[in-house]
């Protein structure tokens, strides 16, 4: 613990030794000392705030007395646990949550009223971790981690080491039908950062294309490069590409396997078009987004649009923070042969964002197999989920339309009354407890593509119980 800042008032008729108890015990009640930390001894904090060290203990040990901290032999003062704290001041603490506005791409909710605590989130973006295999990413650390293996705490390629980029081109081509060596392949901390390099291969203020609705955060991040970004609708089959070729643009950002947020799957004579649109000009490009395909419950996989090109147009960027955990932060991105070599030419000096320990942890994981088993146990996981899911809204579709299903892990329903708006949806659901997304947060533009209220019901970090019950708590709310 450092020492700890107070602003104490010498002539305000409040002794010191009550200010500084007033001080710590609102610092923890507020949440910012937390529990379990240590406080600074009465020696530091008296020298620290220059006054008499009994004046400091007189505060400690009212704060003692009254459950806030506990004293140990030895060890010094710490934070009690809240449920440690007396009954009186749980009570006066526990306040209604509010529902605060944070965007889609972040993964958050819509704004509200002061609305009951929200038991149940149905986040797009959440995982379950619970079966995440951790003594095996553990033992596969810890055997990386020995002195044979010294070179690992040295500057890698800034592509990525070789062993993870030939891992990882081997498991595209197999799982996905992307065809690249090794070499082709750039490993960057998340997708933001690979991005980033995109801008210096395909240049500043260039027009970039984009669906609507689309990926808010790389909307944003496109924006953030100046690019002049042209929106395109969507019909049934993904990005229209009779009013794409109306556009004045280099590439198209795209995501084909499975878009976000609608979740339509491009069918393969809409991927044609596209890829006959790119192949028209030297300098246009497609950029494919294929951030989920592992999570396809019916039917076959459906093959990387990259595996179709054969012109050199698709730029194929991929990560594992879905599939494997988000705090992994490993993504992949494929450059056609032109834009490697000039990524070779103008971005040789940026060294890789991710350490060297990371990749070939990642990479033991993918080689041995337990990338693959997981995999398997996470997809029965999220089916069981998915079915589920489906069965419980079964009551819903006399008055909304499912849609998105069958993949990824979210699903979209859409009011069929027009009297009731997006944001009456979201009210109705947080005043009974349960946080769902509103798919305006996706726009980037008005449009009239969905005039009807859509929502989007997210259930990978749910657990089982706790969707059936969220369910329960939207049929009150809608029903």
């Amino acid at each position: 613990m450092y020492d700890m800042t107070m602003e104490l008032k010498f002539h305000s008729g409040k002794c010191l030794y009550e200010q500084i108890y007033e001080h710590i015990r609102d610092e923890i009640k507020g949440g910012r000392l937390l529990s379990g930390e240590r406080l600074p001894s009465t020696r530091a904090l008296a020298q620290h705030l220059q006054i008499s060290r009994s004046t400091v203990d007189f505060a400690y040990e009212q704060l003692r007395s009254e459950g806030y901290i506990e004293a140990r032999p030895y060890k010094g003062y710490f934070v009690c646990r809240l449920e440690e704290l007396p009954e009186e001041d749980r009570n006066t603490d526990m306040l209604t949550e509010k529902v605060n506005v944070i965007s889609l791409e972040e993964g958050g909710s819509v704004s509200g009223e002061i609305s009951p605590a929200i038991r149940y989130d149905f986040s797009p973006n959440g995982l379950d971790m619970s079966i995440f295999p951790f003594s095996v990413w553990k033992k596969i650390t810890k055997n990386i981690l020995n002195d044979s293996n010294k070179e690992l705490f040295a500057l890698g390629e800034p592509q990525g080491d070789m062993d993870l980029r030939q891992t990882i081109s081997r498991y595209l081509h197999s799982s996905r039908g992307v065809n690249c060596s090794p070499e082709q392949i750039v490993v960057g901390a998340g997708n933001d950062y690979l991005l980033l390099l995109l801008e210096k291969l395909l240049g500043r203020h260039i027009g970039i294309a984009m669906e609507n609705p689309t990926y808010k955060r790389a909307f944003n991040i496109f924006r953030s490069f100046s690019y002049r970004i042209e929106i395109v609708g969507m019909d049934e089959n993904g990005m229209k590409v009779e009013e794409l070729r109306t556009k004045q643009v280099k590439a198209a950002y795209v995501m084909p396997s499975h878009q976000f947020p609608t979740g339509v799957t491009m069918p393969i004579g809409r991927r044609m078009e596209l890829l006959k649109w790119a192949g028209e000009e030297e300098e246009r490009f497609l950029i494919e987004d294929d951030y989920d395909s592992e999570f396809r419950y019916k039917g076959k996989p459906i093959p990387a649009l990259q595996g179709t090109d054969t012109a050199g147009k698709v730029i194929y960027i991929g990560t594992f923070s879905k599939a494997i955990a988000p705090a992994i932060r490993v993504s992949f991105m494929v450059l056609p042969l032109k834009l490697l070599a000039r990524y070779r030419e103008e971005c040789y000096f940026y060294s890789s964002t991710v350490s060297r320990i990371d990749q070939r942890i990642l990479n033991e994981f993918i080689k041995d197999g337990y990338f693959e088993r997981y995999l398997n146990k996470t997809r029965k996981l999220y089916r069981e989920k998915h079915e589920l899911l489906l069965q419980e809204l079964a009551p819903f579709r006399r008055k909304f339309r499912i849609s998105g299903e069958n993949a990824g892990l979210h699903l979209l329903l859409t009011c069929r009354d027009e009297k009731l708006t997006e944001k009456e949806l979201l009210e109705k659901a947080a005043a009974c407890g349960v946080r769902v997304y509103g798919l305006s947060d996706a726009f980037v533009e008005e449009t009239e593509l969905h005039p009807e209220a859509t929502v989007l019901l997210g259930y990978g970090g749910m657990q089982i119980k706790e969707i059936s019950e969220g369910i329960e708590k939207l049929k009150q709310a809608w029903l």
